[in-house]
């Protein structure tokens, strides 16, 4: 009976970009290496090309004949899926996670576990030889005609909340301004009106960001107007904890939470989910507003996840960024052209 390791990875420069897999199978008692796969999948998720790398690695422990399979991953949400410890939320992954366990259904015994990604270096050599042969789409140029009008958006974070001097999460938590927020949100207000007239004021739903707007509201004299698209994260169970509480209380969740943007937090909502509601809001504001100053009072997440969007850069950028409380950040949105980033994090 022949017992066998597979290791499998998949990437995608851009999430979604280029896209490829690969998987690696070893001989368990020798060590030696069996066979190899890697495919590219053209644009695509890492997720998906990571449920691509482990299919054909099943499919070629099949053909190998394979009676015992260990499947080592780097991909903690891959990994806890096909466990059956995760539930399988995004649509685009649910087939094939379904055809993984058919193909694992060949096996008379199979076993899934996590690998750091330095253990793994075979299948992602692999799965980067495969993406290097994707067609890369032309890069779009920052010319932009003269007479372009752009839509900007002025991203403010609010001011600082109690749970923000404690460094607590604070997701859905309806926190008010603490006295020194609310002297930001003052300072925030006068630092927006030099930087010229504001046709539109949008913000979070919750307290806190309703309180920063208000200054800019009663100078300026327009309506508050709510948008849910620009909450912060829902960071369920976590909310209100400080990081040590949360790494002591949930590890294993934590670490994968802080591996992959598709990980929500027990109860909460992962980063790939709120990319997705974030654009959605921002695409709305872009039609509804064309050509006109927008200020959106909203939170970390939300603002460098619009920040990660308007320069192209991957997932991974969210986690080296730093937001100040009470910072301004503009984006000139071109209809002839890519975003412009004009400014970041500018806490006066």
């Amino acid at each position: 009976m022949r017992r066998v390791v597979v290791e499998a990875d998949g990437g995608s420069r851009g999430n979604p970009g280029p896209a490829g897999y690969g998987a690696v199978v070893f001989d368990a008692d020798s060590g030696e290496v069996l066979a190899e796969r890697k495919g590219s999948i053209g644009i695509d998720t890492n997720n998906v090309a990571e449920y691509r790398g482990l299919i054909a690695g099943l499919q070629a422990a099949a053909e190998l004949g394979a009676a015992t399979v260990t499947v080592q991953m780097d991909s903690k949400l891959v990994v806890e899926q096909m466990s059956g410890r995760w539930q399988i939320k995004h649509p685009s992954m649910r087939p094939l996670a379904r055809q993984a366990a058919e193909l694992a259904l060949a096996f008379g015994e199979i076993s899934y576990t996590w690998i750091p990604r330095e253990r793994n270096t075979h299948a992602d050599r692999l799965a980067n030889e495969a993406m290097d042969g994707v067609a890369t789409p032309t890069p779009q140029t920052g010319w932009v005609p003269p007479d372009s009008t752009p839509t900007r958006l002025i991203l403010l974070r609010h001011g600082v909340t109690e749970h923000t001097l404690a460094k607590r999460f604070a997701g859905r938590s309806d926190l008010a301004l603490a006295p020194l927020g609310r002297e930001q949100a003052e300072r925030a207000a006068d630092r927006l009106l030099r930087l010229g007239d504001i046709d539109v004021l949008l913000s979070s739903p919750l307290l806190r960001t309703r309180q920063t707007a208000l200054p800019i509201s009663t100078r300026t004299g327009l309506d508050m107007l709510p948008h849910d698209g620009f909450v912060e994260t829902d960071f369920g169970d976590w909310d209100g904890h400080t990081y040590a509480e949360v790494a002591e209380k949930w590890p294993t969740e934590l670490a994968a939470w802080q591996s992959d943007t598709a990980v929500a937090p027990p109860g909460g909502e992962s980063f790939d989910e709120v990319t997705d509601r974030v654009r959605t809001a921002r695409d709305e504001v872009l039609q509804a507003y064309p050509g006109k100053t927008v200020v959106v009072v909203s939170h970390v997440s939300p603002i460098k996840i619009l920040v990660r969007l308007a320069l192209d850069a991957p997932p991974s950028a969210l986690y080296r960024m730093f937001l100040s409380p009470a910072s301004i950040s503009v984006i000139d949105y071109f209809a002839e052209g890519p975003a412009t980033l004009r400014g970041f994090n500018d806490a006066g």
